[in-house]
C-alpha cells in the first residue's frame, strides 16, 4: 500500500515536471513566433510599439518584442501596384481575363457636352513613404481609389465626348496623372503615381451602334477630303509648274528677240557708217558676203555663160567639196 502511494506520487511529480517543460516549450514557441519577422526583398517593415510608430526595418530577418508588445506592417515599397477602374482582372498572363459586371458605376461618367462615356482606366503607383502611407491617411488604398475617380471625372467633364473617345485620350491620361499626383502630395499619403493608362473608352452600350455609324461617316468624310487634297496636290502644282515654265519660255523668247533686234540695229548702224565712208567698197563687200551665204546654202551649182544660148552644167561644186579631205 505504501509502495503504491509512493509510485503514484512519483508519477504525479514526473507529470508536473513534464507539464512544466511543455508549458515552457509552448511559451518559447509563442515568443519565437511572435518576435521573429521576415521582411521580403521588395518590402520594408514598419514597427509599432504599443500602437505607436517606433522604427522602420530593412528587408531580411528581424526581431520585435513578443506577445503583441510590438507589431510590424510589411509595406511593398519596391513593387509597382495598380488599381483598376470599370473592370477587374480575374486571370493575368498571356491571355488575361477581365470582368466588367458590377463595376459600371466606376466607369460611366458625364462629358463636358453632356454625353455619357464608358471610361476604363488603370492607375499604376508606388509607395515611397511607409510612415505617411500608414498614418497620414486612414486606409490610403481606398483614399487613392476615390481620388483617382474624382480626378478622372473632373478631367473628362471638361472635354467633349469626341475628345475623350478619339484624339484627346492621351491628353486626358496625362492630365489625370498630374492632377492625381498633386492630390497625393497634398494629402501626404506617401504614394507616387507612375502612370495613368486609359484601358478602353467607349460610348454606352445602348448608343454604341449609332455612335459607330457616326464614326464611320466621319472617317469616310476624312477619306474623301484626303483624296481631294491628294488630287489637288497632284494637279495644281503641276499646272503651276507648267504655267511658270511657259512664262519663262516667253520671257526668254522676248529677251532673245529684243537682244537680236538690238544687235541687228547696231550692226546696221555700223555698216551704214562704213558705207558713208566708202560706198563702192562697202557695197561690193556686202554683195560678196551675201553671195557667199547663198552659195553655201545651195546644193547643186550651175555656171552658165551669159552669152550662151543653153544651160551648161560645168561644175558640181558641192560634190567636189564633199570629196575634199
Amino acid at each position: 500500500m505504501r509502495n503504491s502511494e509512493q509510485q503514484m506520487q512519483y508519477m504525479i511529480n514526473k507529470a508536473r515536471k513534464n507539464i512544466r517543460k511543455i508549458l515552457i516549450l509552448v511559451i518559447l514557441l509563442i515568443v519565437a513566433f511572435t518576435s521573429v519577422r521576415t521582411v521580403g526583398p521588395e518590402e520594408e517593415g514598419v514597427v509599432l510599439m504599443f500602437g505607436r510608430y517606433n522604427r522602420t526595418v530593412d528587408p531580411g530577418l528581424n526581431f520585435i518584442l513578443p506577445l503583441g508588445l510590438e507589431k510590424m506592417y510589411k509595406i511593398p515599397v519596391q513593387r509597382q501596384l495598380k488599381q483598376e477602374f470599370g473592370f477587374r482582372t480575374t486571370a493575368a498572363g498571356t491571355r488575361s481575363q477581365y470582368i466588367k459586371s458590377g463595376y459600371e458605376d466606376e466607369s460611366m461618367m458625364l462629358t463636358g457636352d453632356l454625353n455619357l462615356a464608358d471610361v476604363e482606366w488603370v492607375v499604376q503607383y508606388r509607395i515611397v513613404n511607409s510612415f505617411n502611407y500608414l498614418f497620414r491617411v486612414r486606409d490610403a488604398e481606398d483614399a487613392l481609389h476615390d481620388m483617382s475617380e474624382a480626378a478622372m471625372r473632373k478631367i473628362v467633364g471638361d472635354r467633349t465626348v469626341n475628345e475623350v473617345l478619339t484624339v484627346g485620350r492621351q491628353e486626358v491620361a496625362t492630365t489625370v496623372e498630374v492632377l492625381l499626383q498633386r492630390m497625393c502630395d497634398e494629402y501626404e499619403n506617401g504614394i507616387r503615381i507612375d502612370q495613368v493608362v486609359l484601358q478602353d473608352v467607349n460610348p454606352p452600350e445602348p448608343v454604341k451602334p449609332s455612335f459607330n455609324e457616326v464614326n464611320e461617316a466621319q472617317q469616310e468624310r476624312e477619306t474623301m477630303i484626303n483624296r481631294a487634297e491628294s488630287e489637288y496636290n497632284r494637279v495644281i502644282p503641276r499646272a503651276r509648274g507648267e504655267a511658270q515654265e511657259t512664262i519663262q519660255r516667253a520671257e526668254a523668247y522676248a529677251l532673245n528677240r529684243v537682244n537680236r533686234s538690238i544687235g541687228e540695229a547696231d550692226r546696221f548702224k555700223a555698216l551704214y557708217e562704213e558705207y558713208v565712208l566708202a560706198p563702192e567698197v562697202t557695197r561690193k563687200r556686202i554683195y560678196l558676203e551675201t553671195l557667199e551665204k547663198i552659195m553655201a546654202a545651195t546644193g547643186t551649182k550651175i555656171i552658165m555663160d551669159e552669152t550662151g544660148a543653153s544651160v551648161l552644167p560645168l561644175l558640181n561644186l558641192q560634190q567636189q567639196k564633199e570629196q575634199l579631205p
